[in-house]
């Protein structure tokens, strides 16, 4: 199985919030892969990575970051592929890692969700990959109809809340 998304994280310390994004991708049958890489502590291997994920067959690239959040830059400086940045809360509550990611210089876009938003970024990755991919966007379409559903049910429950001016 050829992996269309990659999850590049800086340190495993990042597992616990980019799971989410492999979850997502495992449920909705994406394949991907998964690793670490340091912009700082392995540059040559980053720089690596994006200059031949596109000849191994990668559509999406998903990039945490926290502190000094360059990851996702570096990725997006060395690919033609879309990078989809993921500011890891840590300092200043991952405002300087979403500041970090957002703010690209002209040329060298960096998508980016909200800080701990990995499974955001992997709607958006299939999103992406589902312009081309018809079983990718049903898949879609049937996760997002479930979205709908979960409100459509907890406001059938509210219904039933009782309080003493509670008008509804």
């Amino acid at each position: 199985m050829t992996p269309l998304v990659s999850i590049i994280m800086g340190s495993t310390s990042d597992l616990p919030v980019m799971e989410k994004a492999a979850k997502f991708l495992d449920d909705l049958q994406v394949p991907f892969e998964l690793q670490a890489l340091s912009a700082h502590r392995t540059p040559s291997e980053v720089e690596q990575f994006a200059r031949e994920a596109e000849s191994r067959g990668l559509r999406v690239i998903i990039a945490a970051a926290g502190m000094a959040a360059a990851l996702p830059g570096v990725i997006a400086a060395n690919t033609t592929l879309p990078v989809i940045g993921v500011p890891i809360k840590g300092m200043l509550d991952g405002l300087d890692a979403l500041l970090s990611i957002v703010q690209m210089p002209p040329g060298i876009p960096v998508a980016t969700v909200g800080v701990n938003g990995a499974q955001n970024a992997a709607v958006l990755a299939c999103e992406m990959l589902a312009i081309a991919d018809d079983a990718i966007a049903a898949r879609l379409r049937d996760y997002k109809a479930g979205l709908a559903q979960k409100i459509v049910k907890a406001n059938r429950e509210l219904a039933v809340v009782k309080f003493a001016y509670k008008t509804n």
